[in-house]
């Protein structure tokens, strides 16, 4: 059945990334129901336009690799760690998604068949095409590797159109903005300024490979209610990082 025609949208597929920690709310750690939730209708405002949407949490709500291993863990065991923690996470927001009506696959770089499906590009671009969301988890399936630099290979091999990173403030700031009132903020930069100015984006791996595929990253406030949507729709104030 033909779907209805929705309004003109800026790209027809994207990635969203989002950090694990904006799953806590206002709480100091784990997740939190209600935000879960809030970001689930987010989603699905967008998935509503027709827009297909992958996805990709980190799991710094729940263990974070890097600090395990600043603590004496050996790095790899603490990384692997940090991926089981985007699985629980996407395991979440899969929940949150079905119970607002949206069909969603979480998609595991580490085989856990019980849970999840593991990744198969041919399998998870189908999924796409049949409106499907994909959480893709487990980040890139190996350590030393972040989830940006997996939300980055992921929207690379599913030809996503844009990645959508979202996060505490609307865009890209010369310094901390909630530090330094008199920061200010990119409406575009370029990757090679990104990397000059260590601004913290996304690490310099995502950066890189973004830039390689010639990967646009749309930088906006998460906490900003239909910011996603009204991006989308060609309104929304957010930094876009390109060549």
């Amino acid at each position: 059945m033909a779907q209805p025609e929705g309004p003109e949208v800026t790209y027809k597929r994207v990635l969203l990334k989002i950090s694990g920690e904006a799953l806590m709310g206002d709480q100091g750690y784990g997740l939190h129901p209600p935000t879960v939730a809030r970001i689930a209708r987010e989603v699905k405002s967008v998935h509503d336009l027709g827009v297909e949407i992958c996805m990709v949490i980190g799991g710094g709500n729940i263990f974070r690799g890097l600090q395990g291993s600043a603590q004496g863990m050996e790095r790899t065991t603490a990384d692997y760690m940090g991926m089981l923690a985007t699985v629980m996470n996407a395991l979440a927001m899969q929940s949150a998604l079905e119970a607002l009506g949206v069909h969603t696959r979480v998609i595991s770089a580490i085989p856990m068949d019980q849970v999840c499906e593991p990744y198969i590009r041919r399998r998870a671009v189908r999924h796409l095409e049949k409106k499907r969301v994909c959480i893709f988890a487990a980040g890139t399936g190996n350590p030393y590797f972040t989830t940006d630099t997996a939300a980055t290979l992921r929207a690379s091999e599913m030809a996503c159109e844009a990645i959508f990173k979202g996060t505490k403030v609307d865009g890209v700031y010369d310094k901390d903005p909630r530090k330094f009132p008199d920061a200010r903020r990119y409406d575009r930069i370029s990757y090679d300024e990104v990397l000059q100015r260590h601004l913290g984006v996304m690490d310099a791996s995502a950066i890189a490979l973004a830039r390689d595929n010639h990967l646009p990253i749309i930088v906006f406030s998460l906490d900003e209610p239909g910011g996603f949507r009204g991006i989308l729709s060609g309104n929304g104030t957010y930094t876009l990082v390109s060549a």
